[in-house]
């Protein structure tokens, strides 16, 4: 095998691929990535796969001769980061004791110099999943990428909940709904799918975890100025996302999904307008504070002065209080909060001013923003000890 490729293009598509290469393979040939090149098509593509994500990408190249290789995925990044812009010729020669498949070198060739790595057979590295049913759902970039900046940090990182540490994802007639819950919050956001489902196509749900997803929207913004469709493959137990040269596949997270539509309260006897980044700075501060003891903030809100108090009490370090004002309807009211749970709320809520709806000071308290998305954030209050 022998190419001529551009650093910046083996670079980038390197370090998009290595993030799905496990950190402790369970078999060596896993901490590898694949490179494939095909001489009639001039194109390279790489491949990682740690059995459950898998990420492949593809570039143009000079390919003087075509084969596959895997190479070590840490070094190579490490290395081809670091080569200064230019050509880098990719040759691979076998030692004299190829056949074990330990004699493989491959070499590295900038303007600069010459690198030598120890490479192991394309044969022993697993192949990519692949969905007997061919049936793709169509989805846009922009609908993908919204839905998963407004979900995605609501998900669980306790592996004993398995379903939770996914986003759930619901595809409809011309919709896409994201939803992600903890068990303390809970996003929900809906976007426009601007390709609606055919009549033939299913309404389709599916559980996938959320590092799959995080890579699926680092890859998609990479590439947010294309419109090119998002082909979504389901088949049992596996998720495929596809688009130009990329694709990424993934397994789905079994189990039942809460009913979370149930857990958002439909009528409330508060209702507070803020304005978000005025809220959400003020909170930064108080959080230094309340970082020092439980993570509590306290949101007083009076109606009367129409204000919206917030305060923390670090017993021992100190104290801290803002005010800001608000629009209110309905009575006075103290209720607690995570401070973590409610900045990355409020990052999320993409609008200038947001709502809150409340009832009592334990009920589930519902943020939406005006205008624009159409998301709602729950969080659960906490108690104030006295």
């Amino acid at each position: 095998m022998k190419l001529v490729c551009a650093q910046s293009d083996l670079s980038s598509n390197l370090s998009l691929v290595s993030r799905a290469v496990p950190s402790r393979p369970t078999h060596p040939v896993l901490a590898n990535v694949l490179l494939q090149a095909d001489a009639e098509t001039n194109q390279v593509s790489l491949t990682g796969f740690d059995l459950s994500l898998g990420i492949r990408t593809s570039f143009n190249a000079d390919v003087w001769q075509g084969g596959a290789i895997a190479l070590p995925a840490k070094l190579l990044v490490d290395i081809t980061s670091r080569l200064p812009e230019g050509e880098i010729t990719l040759d691979d020669e076998s030692a004299t004791d190829s056949t074990t498949g330990e004699g493989l070198i491959v070499t590295l060739t900038p303007k600069t110099g010459q690198y030598q790595l120890r490479a192991m057979g394309s044969e022993d590295f697993p192949e990519l999943p692949l969905i007997e049913d061919n049936t793709a759902i169509y989805l846009t970039a922009t609908a993908l990428i919204e839905g998963l900046r407004g979900s995605l940090f609501a998900t669980s990182g306790d592996e004993t909940k398995q379903v939770l540490t996914g986003v759930h994802l619901t595809v409809k007639q011309d919709t896409l709904e994201f939803a992600a819950t903890d068990g303390h919050r809970l996003a929900v956001v809906e976007t426009t799918n601007e390709r609606p489902l055919e009549d033939n196509e299913q309404q389709l749900e599916v559980t996938v975890p959320a590092r799959a997803l995080r890579e699926l929207e680092r890859m998609l913004a990479h590439n947010a100025a294309s419109e090119e469709p998002i082909a979504l493959y389901l088949d049992q137990g596996q998720v495929i996302f596809a688009w130009q040269n990329q694709r990424l596949s993934s397994r789905t997270l079994e189990g039942q999904y809460p009913a979370y539509r149930q857990l958002i309260p439909r009528q409330f006897e508060r209702q507070v307008t803020v304005e978000r980044r005025q809220f959400l700075s003020t909170l930064e501060r108080i959080a230094v504070l309340a970082d020092q003891k439980n993570n509590i903030v306290k949101l007083t809100i009076d109606s009367a002065a129409q204000e919206l108090t917030l305060s923390c009490e670090a017993q021992e370090m100190g104290s801290g209080r803002e005010s800001m004002t608000a629009e209110i309807a309905g009575e006075d009211i103290e209720i607690a909060f995570n401070v973590k749970y409610l900045m990355e709320g409020l990052k999320a809520l993409p609008s200038a001013e947001i709502q809150m709806h409340i009832n009592q000071n334990l009920s589930p308290v519902i943020f939406t923003p005006l205008g624009g998305l159409k998301m709602t954030y729950l969080a659960m209050p906490v108690q104030l000890r006295s």
